[in-house]
């Protein structure tokens, strides 16, 4: 069966069991379950499971019996140490019709998973959980794999290098990494055990959400059953809740998430430290309870000298006042801030995310201004994409990727000139930004053409998505405003 076939065949079960109220996350986390218990079927040598999880067995039960064979696994696993207790943590059997549990079991056995190489597991894996975006809540949380195939080309890890992600989600920056350093890199058998063991170090707070990267990294060969990548279910930005210190990485590539913290907010403060919903982080430059700008800072501190980053982030960061001035300001004198890719509307799942691709290194023995000029790629403005009848796909950011010139950044020249207008790639000095209101980086230089073209509108619906885009992110934009002045 090809790959898409059987995709949409898995997929199409998920239908069958919202009838019984099994939304689409935890469909994903139980099909999680069960496809490690077939692989390790297809594999015994090196699986070595508990009696317990005799996957033949399991498919020929029935009824009562079936689920509580199904059941004692998951709890027996969960006890199993190393990688089989972080995926199975807390796993709870959530489809008590046993007739569809049975159902699902055949279905998942009629391929053979193990035959398949890591590439081919771990598309169909990736697959599943973008389904999983497009239909449930987590879409705002899964970054398009085009456009974090284009931050991984500009940022271009190594193999050696530390990579991390303070809210790694279900892994996509991870994967984008590891396709890279294994497409342009021969790996010795050293390099490719620091990729296995030692180069992801990730964070996340939602336990499931942890799972699921977790099997994701492990599908596509990261990973064995005794030694687990270093993800780990916590707040990253709160030490305290981490338990360990955060290692200082080469690269942090991430997508944070938007809104205001719905926990403890970090303060540079010892006094404010003391009280209660605050924690300590001298190592921030402001007190905000503004969640993208409490990772910024944070994604600022987790760098090495030299370290770089590439990091998404909402519209609000490049305009508000208050804490988001300070951060701003001092961004462009404590690291170098030399590139920005202004994204479109519509390229996430959740409606209304006008959002933008921050690129910065942070310098070793800084003498002056860290940040010289930044470069910003303006692919917004007449750029319509939607999220299911015209994604956006990695050619679209190609021109993006020629200009930002990887490996000889000092040499980029602007596509924008008086004399050429329509250039989206131009180039910002230190003096002029430092001299905007607020040290603004929200800067647009090309005309709307739907706002004065009256001949050549869009069609009705894009215009009503732009609408509702609009209006969604205005509202959100006001929230985050009205949270800073709280």
């Amino acid at each position: 069966m090809s790959t898409n076939n059987l995709i949409a065949k898995i997929w199409s079960f998920c239908d069958t069991l919202r009838d019984d109220g099994l939304g689409y996350n935890d469909y994903l986390e139980q099909l999680t379950y069960l496809l490690f218990l077939k692989m390790a079927d297809e594999n015994t040598t090196k699986y070595n499971l508990p009696e317990i999880c005799d996957w033949k067995k399991l498919v020929a039960n029935s009824r009562g019996e079936l689920l509580e064979q199904y059941e004692e696994i998951l709890k027996t696993l969960a006890e199993s140490g190393g990688m089989l207790e972080k995926i199975f943590a807390g796993a709870q059997n959530k489809i008590h019709d046993s007739i569809k549990l049975k159902k699902l079991l055949l279905l998942i056995d009629e391929e053979n998973w193990s035959s398949t190489n890591a590439d081919i597991k771990g598309e169909i894996y990736e697959s599943l959980l973008q389904k999983n975006a497009e239909n449930s809540g987590a879409g705002q949380y899964f970054t398009p794999r085009p456009v974090i195939q284009a931050m991984v080309e500009c940022i271009k890890p190594l193999p050696m290098e530390t990579i991390a992600d303070p809210s790694c989600g279900t892994g996509g920056f991870f994967l984008g990494a590891l396709n890279y350093i294994r497409e342009n890199n021969k790996l010795t058998e050293t390099k490719e055990n620091f990729l296995k063991f030692e180069t992801f170090h990730g964070w996340e707070i939602e336990k499931a959400t942890a799972r699921l990267c977790l099997m994701n990294l492990y599908l596509h060969g990261i990973g064995d059953l005794k030694k687990t990548p270093d993800i780990q279910v916590s707040d990253s930005l709160n030490p305290q809740k981490v338990g360990k210190e955060i290692p200082r990485v080469k690269i942090v590539l991430a997508n944070p998430p938007f809104g205001r913290s719905s926990s403890d907010i970090p303060t540079t403060d010892k006094n404010q430290a003391e009280k209660d919903g605050y924690f300590l982080r001298e190592d921030f430059w402001v007190t905000t309870g503004n969640k993208q700008l409490a990772f910024l800072q944070h994604i600022v501190s987790m760098l090495e000298e030299n370290g770089r980053a590439a990091v998404v982030l909402p519209d609000s960061v490049l305009f508000e006042g208050g804490a988001g001035e300070i951060i701003r300001k001092k961004m462009l004198d404590e690291v170098d801030l030399h590139t920005i890719l202004r994204l479109p509307t519509g390229i996430f799942y959740a409606q209304g995310v006008k959002s933008n691709v921050l690129f910065f290194e942070k310098k070793k023995n800084i003498k002056k201004k860290a940040t010289s000029e930044v470069w910003f790629y303006d692919y917004r403005t007449n750029v319509h994409h939607t999220p299911k009848n015209n994604q956006i796909a990695f050619k679209h950011l190609e021109e993006f990727i020629k200009c930002y010139n990887i490996g000889s950044e000092k040499k980029r020249t602007e596509t924008w000139s008086t004399e050429s207008q329509k250039g989206r790639w131009r180039k910002y000095s230190y003096d002029q930004i430092i001299e905007r209101d607020k040290t603004n980086l929200d800067i647009f230089w090309l005309k709307d053409d739907s706002l004065i073209d009256l001949e050549n509108l869009p069609d009705p619906e894009t215009l009503i998505d732009d609408i509702i885009e609009n209006i969604e992110s205005t509202l959100a934009n006001f929230k985050s405003i009205k949270d800073s002045l709280n």
